[in-house]
C-alpha cells in the first residue's frame, strides 16, 4: 500500500478502501476508520507521540485532515495538548474550562519506515474485523455440515478454505487413515464455533457421531422431514458405528427407510465415511429389548437388568460371545454407548456356574447359621429364602407350608435364626463401638447396625460425618475412562439402597446435625390443596354462618 502524500490523490484511499471491504467483505466504513488510525499514528510519530492528533477522511471526497486536539484547563499541566482558561479567552470569550478546540495540521509526507507502519496498522484492524466477521456468520450455523477445499495439513490437523472462511479439522477430529491433500473437496461438521485471543476460530469435525446423524439427514428425506428420529448415535470413526432410529410414522419403516433401495441410501454415507460399517437399530422404549436389538448381529439368550445401576446383563450362548463382544470389544463398546447402559456379557455356561454358585453360598449360610444339614438348607433356598431375617421373621405358616415340614420344625428353625441373628448383632455392634461410630449414628432413620459397621470401615464416624455425603458415595458412581465406563465402589453398596433412600438418609442426618430445618424437606402443598387445619378452620368458619343465618 504506497502512501506518497494524503494530498496526492484524494481518490486513491478510497479506492484501496473499496477493494479491501469487497475482498475481505467487511463493512467500508471499516477499513476507512483503519486508515484513520494508521494516518494518526504515523503523524504522531513525524509531529510527536505527545500531541493528540485526529485523522478525518472524507468517504465521498476523499480528503485527508489533520488536526491537533487542544483542552483548556485552569492549571497547564502538559503545554502540548493543553492550554490555559485566559489564553484561551483571548480568541474565543464563550470558552469554558474543559472544552476542547481543534488546530488543523499540514498534511506529511510519508516515508517508507511511515507507509509499512501505517499498512501494518490497516491490516491488523481489517483482520480483526474479518475475524469478527467470521464469527457472526458462523456461530449459529453448529450444527450444520459444511462444504470447502483442503488448504493445508499440518501435523495432522486439516485446515479447510469455507470461502468466506477458515475452519481446521484437528487430528483428533479427522478419520482415521484418511488421507487428503491440498485441493481436495470435504464435508465436514462444525461442532464448534468460539472466539479466542487471536481470533474466532472454527472447530469441524469428521468423527464427530452428529456428522452421521447429519449426512443421514441429507440421504434420507424422511429423517429431514422429522417422520424418523436419529435418537442415538455410536461411532468408532473410520471403522464401525451403530446408529439408532425411531419412526413417527407407523407404516414406515425406520431401518429400511435408512438404508434404502439395495441400501444406496446408507451406502452414500459408508463411501463419505471411507467404508465405516454401519448398524442400523430400530430404538425401542423397552430397555431390554432395544440393548439385544443394540447388540446385533449377536443373538442374545436372556438379559437381567439392574435399572438403579442402568446395568444390564447379557447371556447368550456360548458360539455367540465372540460376535456379541466384537473385536476388541467393539460391538459391546458402541452398544453401550448407544444405550447409555453398561453391559456385562456371559455364556449360558457362565451364569449357569454362578447361579450354582450363589446357590452353594446361600445354603451353606443355612447350614452354618441354623446348624441343619444339606438337605434342609437347599430345600429352603429353593423355596426362594435369601437371607436368615426372611428365615426368622416370616410367618410361621409360610415355613411349615414346605413340604417335609411342619410347624414344630417351622418353629425351631425360626428360634434358631433369630438367636443367630441376635448374635451377629451383638458382633457387629461391639464392631460399630471398636471402630468410634458413634451411637446417634444409628437413629438416623433408614441407617442399620450393619451399615454403621460399613461407615466404621470407612471412617464415617458421626451424624455430621454422614450429613456431608453425597448419594454417590454411598451407591457408588460411573465414570467414563478410554471410553468405558468404570464402577467406583459405594461405602453402602452391598445394602443395595436406591438413590431416593441414599438421599433420604443423609437429608435426615442434616436434620439431626441441625444443619437444615425438617420443615424444608415438606413437599409444599401444589396450589389447590389445603393444609387439615386449614380445612378445618374453613369448614368451621362455614358453620357459624350457617347457624347465624
Amino acid at each position: 500500500m504506497a502512501m506518497d502524500g494524503i494530498s496526492a490523490n484524494k481518490l486513491e484511499l478510497l479506492q484501496i478502501a473499496n477493494a479491501v471491504a469487497a475482498e475481505k467483505s467487511i463493512d467500508k466504513q471499516i477499513v476507512l476508520e483503519a486508515i484513520e488510525e494508521a494516518i494518526q499514528k504515523a503523524a504522531k510519530s513525524r509531529y510527536g507521540s505527545e500531541h493528540d492528533i485526529r485523522a478525518n477522511l472524507n468517504p465521498v471526497t476523499g480528503e485527508m485532515t489533520l488536526k491537533k486536539v487542544i483542552t483548556v484547563v485552569a492549571e497547564v499541566e502538559n503545554d502540548v495538548t493543553e492550554v490555559d482558561f485566559l489564553s484561551a479567552q483571548l480568541d474565543n470569550p464563550d470558552i469554558n474550562i474543559g472544552d476542547t478546540f481543534e488546530e488543523p495540521l499540514p498534511p506529511i509526507e510519508f516515508g517508507r519506515v511511515a507507509s509499512q507502519t501505517a499498512k501494518q496498522v490497516i491490516m491488523q484492524k481489517v483482520r480483526d474485523a474479518e475475524r469478527q466477521r467470521q464469527y457472526e456468520e458462523f456461530k449459529d450455523r453448529v450444527g450444520e455440515i459444511i462444504n470447502g477445499i483442503v488448504k493445508r495439513v499440518e501435523y495432522g490437523h486439516i485446515i479447510v478454505d469455507l470461502g468466506r472462511a477458515e475452519g481446521v479439522i484437528r487430528r483428533e477430529q479427522a478419520l482415521p487413515r484418511e488421507n487428503v491433500k491440498n485441493g481436495d473437496r470435504i464435508r465436514a461438521y462444525i461442532y464448534d464455533v468460539r472466539e479466542e485471543v487471536r481470533g474466532s476460530q472454527i472447530f469441524l469435525s469428521r468423527a464427530h457421531p452428529q456428522f452421521m446423524a447429519q449426512l443421514f439427514s441429507q440421504e434420507v428425506p424422511e429423517v429431514y422431514d422429522g417422520i424418523i428420529e436419529i435418537i442415538a448415535v455410536a461411532r468408532d470413526p473410520g471403522s464401525r458405528a451403530k446408529i439408532a432410529v425411531r419412526s413417527n410414522d407407523g407404516s414406515i419403516d425406520p431401518v429400511g427407510a435408512c438404508v434404502g433401495m439395495r441400501g444406496s441410501r446408507v451406502q452414500a454415507v459408508v463411501n463419505e465415511l471411507q467404508g465405516e460399517r454401519i448398524d442400523i437399530i430400530p430404538f425401542n422404549e423397552d430397555a431390554a429389548t432395544f440393548i439385544v436389538n443394540a447388540l446385533q448381529p449377536a443373538e442374545v439368550a436372556k438379559v437381567v437388568l439392574d435399572e438403579e445401576r442402568a446395568r444390564i446383563e447379557v447371556v447368550v450362548a456360548e458360539d455367540q460371545l465372540s460376535l456379541a463382544i466384537g473385536r476388541r470389544g467393539q460391538n459391546v463398546r458402541l452398544a453401550s454407548q448407544l444405550s447409555g447402559w453398561a453391559i456385562d456379557i456371559l455364556t449360558e455356561e457362565q451364569e449357569s456356574e454362578r447361579r450354582q454358585k450363589e446357590f452353594k453360598i446361600k445354603s451353606e449360610l443355612f447350614m452354618g447359621a441354623l446348624d441343619v444339614d444339606e438337605m434342609i438348607a437347599q430345600l429352603l433356598v429353593s423355596e426362594g429364602f435369601e437371607t436368615l431375617e426372611e428365615v426368622g421373621y416370616v410367618a410361621p405358616e409360610e415355613l411349615a407350608s414346605i413340604e417335609g415340614f411342619d410347624d414344630e420344625t417351622a418353629a425351631e428353625l425360626q428360634t434358631r435364626a433369630r438367636e443367630y441373628l441376635e448374635r451377629k448383632a451383638s458382633e457387629q455392634d461391639a464392631a460399630r463401638k471398636k471402630a468410634g461410630v458413634e451411637d446417634a449414628v444409628l437413629e438416623i432413620p433408614g441407617v442399620t447396625l450393619p451399615m454403621t459397621v460399613k461407615f466404621g470401615e470407612n471412617d464415617v464416624k458421626t451424624v455430621e460425618d454422614v450429613a456431608g455425603l453425597v448419594p454417590d458415595d454411598i451407591n457408588g458412581w460411573d465414570e467414563e475412562q478410554n471410553g468405558e465406563k468404570v464402577h467406583e465402589a459405594g461405602i453402602l453398596e452391598e445394602f443395595s439402597l436406591s438413590s431416593e433412600e441414599a438421599n433420604h438418609m443423609i437429608m435426615q442426618a442434616r436434620v439431626m446435625a441441625g444443619w437444615i430445618d425438617a420443615a424444608d424437606l415438606e413437599p409444599e402443598p401444589e396450589q389447590g390443596e389445603q393444609s387439615e387445619e386449614t380445612a378445618e378452620l374453613e369448614g368451621q368458619a362455614l358453620a357459624d354462618e350457617v347457624f347465624q343465618d
